[in-house]
């Protein structure tokens, strides 16, 4: 890894080979229906295709890959709402390693289920008044383990930084160039890794962090000369994006390549839902769909080229799915 920053564009190379041959390479895709209601060509990097469901596992399998195999039997403590706990948990069950995930107790059933699938233990708590990095903390020093964080190391960054590559690889195949890219956002793990990768061969490329309003961290951070936490009583439907404040390793990387920040509402999240539904014919969990909204809302500032977004997950609760689409 580089002094200078967490992670370097060979970094994200040496993650693509981690990765090769486990995880997904999701497609880019056009639709006619999307251009039209943008008013600009738009390629949707649909990360709902991934293993587990979501972008996650791209970071999770490329650090838990890095650990020593005579070093594995300890384990691996991780929390998340349910998208990074799903990736843990696969990453951790195909290379044979224990791994305890501290979940909220509000998470969506889908997340959990799924989690619980994977063979991994849940501890739950309350995400409005306990520590989650307190209690997987102790479970760790209890057990020897590893703490595997959701956004804030450089192989987990590096990991993210996948999806950019492939994103270069897939508009060039399509013949299109890409001006800005748009990214969900919650700690700033897929979006540095994608700024990193995108910046490495468009350097005029404009990158932005799409976040839910009150959970918009990021985009309040890189306004400032520090990080800027969230409002404690900020509520989202976005349950994937709701993290207290950018890590130091994300905030640095995405300040250094001037990624900007998107701050998009619970109901033109919902509008995205449904519009990804009902004319992309994708799945797309609330916090999966802050990018595409804020393309829907016009908030992606005009550049020359076409619009690459992520759709960054698809592990959404049924009965809040139903809601959405029923309007």
């Amino acid at each position: 890894m580089t002094d200078r920053l967490a992670i370097s564009i060979e970094d994200i190379h040496q993650a693509a080979e981690r990765l090769k041959g486990h995880a997904v390479r999701t497609p880019l895709l056009e639709f006619k229906p999307l251009n039209s209601a943008v008013g600009r060509r738009v390629l949707v990097k649909f990360e709902g295709a991934q293993h587990t469901g979501s972008f996650k596992f791209r970071g999770a399998y490329n650090r838990l890959s890095a650990i020593a195999p005579e070093d594995r039997a300890a384990g691996v403590v991780a929390w998340s709402s349910g998208n990074h706990a799903q990736g843990v948990a696969h990453a951790a069950q195909l290379l044979g390693m224990p791994a305890t995930i501290v979940m909220p107790d509000d998470a969506p059933q889908i997340k959990v289920n799924n989690t619980l699938a994977y063979g991994a233990e849940i501890v739950t708590y309350d995400r409005y008044t306990e520590s989650r990095e307190e209690i997987a903390t102790a479970i760790a020093e209890k057990r020897g383990a590893l703490i595997v964080p959701s956004y804030n190391d450089p192989y987990i960054i590096a990991g993210q930084g996948t999806a950019g590559l492939e994103i270069l690889d897939q508009a060039e195949e399509m013949d299109v160039k890409v001006g800005s890219v748009v990214v969900c956002c919650g700690g700033g793990g897929l979006t540095s890794g994608i700024a990193t990768a995108i910046k490495s061969k468009l350097p005029e490329a404009m990158i932005y962090a799409a976040e839910p309003q009150g959970f918009d961290s990021t985009g309040r951070s890189l306004r400032s000369d520090h990080a800027v936490g969230n409002d404690p009583d900020a509520r989202s439907i976005c349950d994937a994006l709701q993290s207290p404040l950018p890590g130091e390793m994300t905030l640095a990387i995405n300040r250094h390549l001037d990624v900007g920040g998107l701050a998009v509402s619970d109901d033109e999240v919902r509008s995205a839902v449904r519009f990804s539904f009902e004319k992309l014919k994708l799945v797309a969990e609330p916090g999966g769909a802050a990018a595409l909204a804020a393309a829907l809302a016009g908030k992606v500032p005009d550049h020359d080229g076409a619009i690459a977004l992520t759709i960054s997950g698809a592990n959404v609760d049924p009965d809040v799915y139903c809601q959405i689409l029923a309007g």
